[in-house]
Order: C-alpha cells, then sequence, then structure tokens
C-alpha cells in the first residue's frame, strides 16, 4: 500500500516541480538546448530527436535509481522509494504520450484531440509557446489559466 501511495503522491508533485524546472532552468540557464523545442511548431510532423529531449530525459535516471534502491532496501523506506521512481516514471510516460505525442505530434495518439480536455491542454501549451512564458506546467495548464483569467500574461502577473 505504501508503494501505492508514495507513486501517487510522487505522480502528483511531479506537476509543480516540473514547472518550476521550466519556469526557472529550462527557460533561463539551459535556454540553449530548450528552444530547440520552441522552434517546433505544435502539431507539425515530428522532424527527430531536438537538443530539448535531453532535458526531459534527465529525470529518468533519478526515477531508475529510486526504483532499483526500492527494490534493494527493506522496509518502508524501500517501499517508498520504489513508488516515488514508479510516480515519477508514470509522470514521464503520460508526459510523453500527451505532451510530445498528442501536441507536438511526435506519437500517433493526435486523435485525442477530440476530447475537450486534450485540446485544452494543447492550446495551454500553445500559448506558452507564443508567449514564451506562462503556463510552464502542462497537466494543469487548463485550470491555472481558468483560476489567473485565461491569459499567460495575468498568470505571470499574479506570480510576481
Amino acid at each position: 500500500m505504501l508503494v501505492l501511495a508514495s507513486a501517487l503522491v510522487v505522480l502528483l508533485l511531479m506537476e509543480p516541480w516540473s514547472a518550476w524546472v521550466h519556469r526557472v532552468m529550462w527557460h533561463g540557464r539551459l535556454w540553449r538546448a530548450h528552444r530547440s523545442h520552441h522552434r517546433e511548431r505544435i502539431g507539425a510532423a515530428p522532424s527527430g530527436l531536438v537538443a530539448n529531449d535531453a532535458l526531459s530525459a534527465a529525470h529518468a535516471p533519478v526515477a531508475m535509481a529510486l526504483i532499483l534502491s526500492g527494490l534493494l532496501v527493506d522496509g518502508a523506506l524501500g517501499q517508498a522509494l520504489l513508488g516515488a521512481g514508479i510516480g515519477m516514471t508514470m509522470f514521464g510516460a503520460l508526459y510523453v504520450v500527451f505532451h510530445d505525442g498528442m501536441v507536438h505530434g511526435r506519437l500517433p495518439v493526435t486523435g485525442l484531440l477530440r476530447w475537450r480536455l486534450f485540446a485544452a491542454l494543447r492550446d495551454a501549451h500553445e500559448l506558452h509557446h507564443r508567449s514564451n512564458g506562462a503556463p510552464f506546467g502542462f497537466f494543469a495548464s487548463p485550470w491555472l489559466l481558468r483560476w489567473h483569467g485565461g491569459s499567460a500574461r495575468t498568470m505571470a502577473a499574479a506570480k510576481e
């Protein structure tokens, strides 16, 4: 049960973590690599790997280390570590399918856009690409935009 609980907690915490990393690191010191992602048009034909893909893959070794540690450590700590690694992996898999696949057309899942929720995710991410600003997260972005009046400008002003 602890494995499942820690997996769900980490899965949920990955959204604010990834939004912070995206805003502070990727649009900061790592912009040189991340801008390759902003050059791609949303929904355009996939152009292969870009420098930004290395930034997204950077979390995979951490998740693998957590899973391996969880398998090697006995007791509650091992279960919590295993769950944390599973939660990170689940977030990464969801992100690849919805962000890379559905929004950027790198996987054959664009049919998901028929549903309003998924179209809202795409629209929020498009806003980020147009403004190079908020929203920096992905899965919570449609709700954050609605909460902040529907624009990147009002969302950015609320953070100041």
